[in-house]
């Protein structure tokens, strides 16, 4: 008896469907995606893809091709591949935090690619309506050559990425800089800028949130205030304000 017993488990166990059994190796935290901007790596996006893993969460820092690729190239065949190696699909959540150049093409890839489980989007000194300094810049043959492909599509003109990207129907939270330090572009930014990209480009029709903080474009990245903000977008859909408003804050100048 005890024999046939064991047999009838063991046809069980054989007719059990595959999805029913837990699938192995899944990590339980949410993910997030890190995207850097023009002409960066991964690694200017390290110290807040240590923050995210500290807070808990999965982080998936790519370095993608920016200065060779075509942006709709990136967003449209290059990103999916690198979320399906990544094994984002796992995850309860995938989260996008991203910088500059970073939020267009996630801005692109959203549109045409949205995952079913997609979560919160921080975009960081995002040219959400092009920037101007790289307009200049594409008059450049120097800096033509050392950004690539994609310096035109970050502009204001024609060819700006920016006209092809409507509202957004994602939620997402918007952190601008304001840095009154780097002179390079000044006269095309205007006074509230971040040396890159204007507080109103940065602004985008549909967002859930918005604040700017006293950082520069790049700095920003390595800012503990900063990396606290994104967290506590991710978390609870808004950001932190000391004073208890929900209009924007900002802070006296950093002064790097």
């Amino acid at each position: 008896m005890r024999a046939r017993w064991h047999i009838l488990l063991l046809l069980l166990a054989a007719i059990t469907p595959a999805h029913a059994q837990p699938p192995a190796n899944t990590d339980p935290r949410e993910c997030v995606v890190l995207l850097h901007g023009v002409g960066m790596g991964a690694w200017v996006m390290h110290p807040l893809a240590a923050a995210l893993e500290e807070a808990g969460y999965r982080t998936l820092n790519l370095s993608y091709p920016s200065r060779t690729l075509p942006i709709e190239q990136i967003a449209g065949e290059w990103l999916p591949a690198q979320l399906r190696a990544g094994n984002v699909a796992s995850a309860p959540r995938v989260h996008f935090v991203v910088h500059s150049m970073g939020s267009l093409v996630t801005r692109l890839y959203l549109r045409d690619q949205r995952p079913t489980n997609l979560g919160r989007v921080v975009m960081l000194g995002p040219p959400n309506h092009g920037s101007a300094a790289a307009d200049r810049s594409s008059r450049n043959a120097f800096l033509r050559a050392l950004m690539g492909v994609n310096l035109p599509r970050l502009g204001t003109g024609e060819a700006a990425i920016a006209r092809l990207l409507g509202p957004a129907d994602f939620e997402v939270g918007v952190i601008a800089g304001q840095s009154a330090l780097n002179p390079l572009f000044r006269q095309d930014l205007g006074d509230q800028h971040d040396g890159a990209v204007t507080v109103e480009s940065a602004k985008l029709e549909g967002m859930r949130d918005f604040i700017v903080l006293p950082h520069s474009h790049t700095v920003m990245l390595w800012r503990s205030a900063v990396h606290a903000q994104v967290i506590a977008f991710l978390r609870d859909g808004r950001f932190v304000r000391t004073d208890n408003s929900p209009s924007p804050t900002v802070g006296p100048l950093d002064p790097h």
